[in-house]
């Protein structure tokens, strides 16, 4: 999914998580941690291309082939390290023992990746989320497909509109 889309939603599960809950999460870190993996994952490349003065295309980035450039496989690396729950889970684990309490702003990551499965086909970037224990991926529905784009921030606008009276009659 888009990094908007990622920022949107996850702001819409804080909403309702601290008003249902009643914790104090961060919206500002629970948003960052809801578009860290696309950050993580691509901005290296977004540099180079800027750098490099290259006009980059999804079909020049993905699938990776041994001939493709270093930054190519790096990117690729990348992704597969920030999509994936079992990488998450060792992540979330350290901060745990380190901070002796649940950091709930890094639920966004997690949120991320459980998006991620269902709207990246098999072409383009399909989420690793058990990397590096398996391989397997799911093809889902490309997020760039204009319908599914369409329907996707119809819901976006549709849930916060139910948030927005929720909140206005202190419900939500």
């Amino acid at each position: 999914m888009d990094i908007f889309a990622h920022a949107l939603w996850t702001n819409l599960v804080h909403g309702y998580t601290i008003h249902k809950k009643e914790i104090n999460i961060s919206k500002f870190w629970s948003i960052f941690w809801g578009v860290f993996p696309d950050f993580f994952a691509f901005t290296p490349i977004f540099f180079w291309s800027i750098i490099n003065r290259i006009n980059l295309k999804p079909e020049d980035i993905e699938p990776i082939n041994k001939d493709s450039l270093f930054i190519f496989n790096f990117t690729h690396n990348l992704y597969n390290i920030s999509h994936s729950l079992i990488i998450f889970g060792i992540i979330f684990l350290i901060v745990y023992l380190i901070k002796k309490k649940i950091y709930f702003a890094l639920f966004g990551w997690p949120l991320h990746i459980l998006i991620d499965i269902p709207t990246h086909s098999y072409r383009f970037y399909p989420t690793p989320f058990l990397w590096p224990i398996s391989d397997f991926k799911f093809g889902g529905i490309s997020w760039g497909v204009p319908w599914f784009m369409f329907l996707n921030y119809s819901l976006i606008l549709i849930f916060y509109l139910i948030a927005f009276l929720k909140f206005k009659n202190k419900q939500f």
